[in-house]
């Protein structure tokens, strides 16, 4: 049977990477103070979140009435969990005490029997549990549970920890299979996620069951958002034309086939799947899961790793309508992309997942968020026409900058959360080996195979081809690390002491034995090159056209580099790619990418025509591009990653 695979404990992982070190890096030392004030409204020109504000008046220290998102008490707890993460990574210690300020404000906010939802509190105490659709008392939940077993293992406290498994409790007694219960299950996915980790952390089974339940129960005849919505005519939040597919909840999950609706609510929903079918053996839903990856990374995902294409719902259309100046690709779904992606390779033991949580980590995630940590992007498009994105228009929704707050901040505080855990996804477990997911510059320090297992990875593959892993093993019994070389790396030579060896590949990991206690190095030499890509043909909105890559990163065109109405750029696929000096003051030390192009000069006869005779005239010209990851943190401007080709 095999072993569990788990994911590494961030207070065993340091990030040294010079890209994503420095963003985990800025997490403690400039994201969470900042994010701090955010909460509690002292950004003078950022959007207002009245966050702590609201946990006050439901706490009985001010009167006033809700404000904000109705499920904005989810920014402290995603707040709290990357404080927990950082305090757990050795990076965070001097925020705890305020964050146990924030904790138990949020204690004296919870009601005797549990419940907690300051706009319910607020607001509407009297109809708690009627609008599951909408009203999102469930995935705050979640989210609340997930920040407490987060506090709790970074600092061995129960304080958060508690107030979740009080609700936790409630929502127990509320909602389940047993006569007398409420029946029902969450509008927007993400207690399921939860409830497996507090049955982790709390050995309860009926965590687990619940989760399950709540899954078993999603979209069944007959339907029961269906019947909600019916008995709650006219009165709506958000959605005054809903359909079923939106929460996943069109038939019931194990059935499905496609990625439907809200692309970050199928990633929550189909990663909490994912956990369930590990940890219970169904055998249906981890049939499900892998026909829904497929659908997702196969047909409806964008080349960064966006997942989402429509702006109206923030959903999953049809295969292949992936448009890149009018797309959505929410922050928060590519986060979701990668929780699923890590789920699936621990479920199936397969490296090939993490070549998608790569592609989203390495060019949305860190798209989202600015290289001083203080201004985010919640829509992540692959062109952007900045006199285009105007308001009371279908772009309004596309910033050609990164904002400072939105009045709906799920991602800033998701990007956050990521950053702060990041270890977790690049090293996983199963107490016989260590999995080395992703080639990002790291020290992990654990115990493999009854030992003490320490290893630094030093990667610089981008640069020079070359990774290498100094393992210090302590212990007499054999342990493996298995090493996910990916697709973009072709590797020339793999050696440990200096010594060449062939190594076993298993399910896409490359499988290195330490057999001995002792130190060692790992060599591992090859070379990345800068690649053209096409779309599949059915992509439409790429027909004709080419993007260029290195290694996971995704490049683009920046006006500042490249001059204005980038539409009219065109370069061939057979042209030569020069790696050249990263671009400043661009941090991680990534290269720009040098190519020859053309560029029409004039495409009509006629002087002042709109339309005319056809007259096409191209100049050569030299183009720029730089990683996407890292665009808009220079001179606002245009930006292009599919360039049309000349073939």
């Amino acid at each position: 049977m095999r072993k569990r695979i788990r994911p590494s404990a961030v207070t065993n992982v340091e990030v040294v990477n010079t890209l994503f070190g420095r963003y985990a890096d800025l997490v403690a030392d400039r994201i969470i103070p900042y994010q701090w004030d955010i909460l509690n409204d002292r950004i003078a020109d950022a959007e207002k979140s009245w966050c702590v504000e609201n946990f006050r008046i439901a706490a009985g220290e001010k009167q006033g009435r809700h404000h904000g998102a109705v499920f904005g008490d989810t920014d402290a707890y995603k707040w709290l969990e990357t404080v927990a993460f950082c305090i757990e990574n050795h990076t965070g210690a001097e925020y705890k005490p305020v964050a146990e300020g924030l904790i138990e404000l949020i204690s004296r906010a919870q009601k005797p029997d549990g419940y907690l939802n300051t706009w319910y509190t607020i607001e509407h105490p009297d109809k708690c549990w009627t609008n599951l659709i909408e009203g999102h008392e469930m995935y705050s939940a979640g989210h609340l549970i997930e920040a407490g077993v987060a506090w709790y293992r970074a600092t061995g406290e129960r304080s958060l920890l508690d107030i979740g498994v009080r609700f936790a409790d409630l929502i127990e007694k509320e909602f389940g299979p047993d006569g007398g219960r409420r029946e029902g299950y969450p509008g927007h996915p993400e207690i399921e996620l939860a409830l497996v980790k507090l049955h982790e952390v709390t050995g309860n089974e009926k965590y687990l069951s619940l989760a399950r339940w709540f899954i078993d129960m999603r979209g069944r005849e007959p339907n029961y958002f269906i019947r909600e919505r019916k008995a709650n005519e006219g009165e709506y939040l958000f959605f005054d034309r809903y359909e079923t597919a939106y929460a996943q909840a069109h038939m019931p999950p194990a059935e499905q086939e496609t990625a439907e609706g809200h692309a970050v609510r199928a990633m929550y929903l189909f990663s909490a799947m994912a956990d369930i079918s590990e940890r219970c053996g169904d055998e249906a839903l981890r049939a499900a899961c892998i026909r829904l990856w497929k659908s997702t990374t196969q047909r409806r995902m964008y080349i960064t790793g966006g997942i989402g294409s429509s702006a109206f719902l923030e959903r999953f259309t049809t295969d292949y309508d992936l448009p890149n100046d009018r797309m959505y690709c929410e922050s928060c779904a590519s986060v979701g992309l990668m929780m699923f992606g890590c789920r699936m390779a621990a479920l199936t033991g397969e490296a090939g997942y993490y070549d998608e949580v790569e592609r989203a980590l390495c060019n949305t995630v860190l798209g989202g968020i600015s290289m001083t940590g203080d201004h985010y992007f919640y829509v992540n498009p692959l062109e952007v026409w900045p006199d285009s994105c105007m308001s009371l228009t279908s772009m309004e929704h596309v910033k050609p900058v990164r904002q400072r707050w939105f009045d709906v901040a799920c991602c800033p505080t998701n990007i956050a959360r990521t950053l702060a855990s990041l270890g977790s996804y690049i090293f996983s477990e199963d107490g016989e080996s260590l999995f080395v997911n992703m080639l990002i510059s790291s020290r992990i320090s654990t115990r493999v195979s009854g030992g003490n297992l320490s290893l630094y990875l030093h990667s610089s593959f981008v640069q020079d081809g070359e990774v290498r892993m100094e393992v210090e093993k302590e212990g007499a019994e054999p342990a493996f690390i298995r090493l996910r070389v990916p697709p973009y790396y072709k590797m020339g030579e793999l050696s440990i002491n200096g010594k060449a060896i062939l190594p076993e590949v298993d399910r896409g990991y490359t499988v290195i034995p330490v057999l001995e206690q002792g130190s060692f190095v790992i060599t591992m030499k090859g070379r990345v090159v800068p690649r053209f890509f096409a779309a599949k043909e059915e992509v439409r909105a790429d027909a004709g056209k080419v993007a260029v890559m290195l290694g996971p990163y995704v490049y683009c065109l920046e006006e500042t580099d490249n001059g204005a109405n980038l539409a009219n750029v065109f370069v061939s696929p057979d042209s030569a790619i020069e790696i050249a000096q990263p671009e400043k003051p661009l941090p991680g030390d990534l290269p720009s990418l040098v190519f020859e192009g053309m560029r029409l000069s004039r495409s009509i006869v006629e002087e002042d025509a709109l339309y005319g005779t056809p007259g096409f005239e191209m100049s050569p010209m030299k183009l720029k591009a730089v990683p996407y990851c890292l665009w808009g943190n220079r001179e606002p401007g245009e930006m292009l990653v599919w360039m049309k080709a000349l073939v």
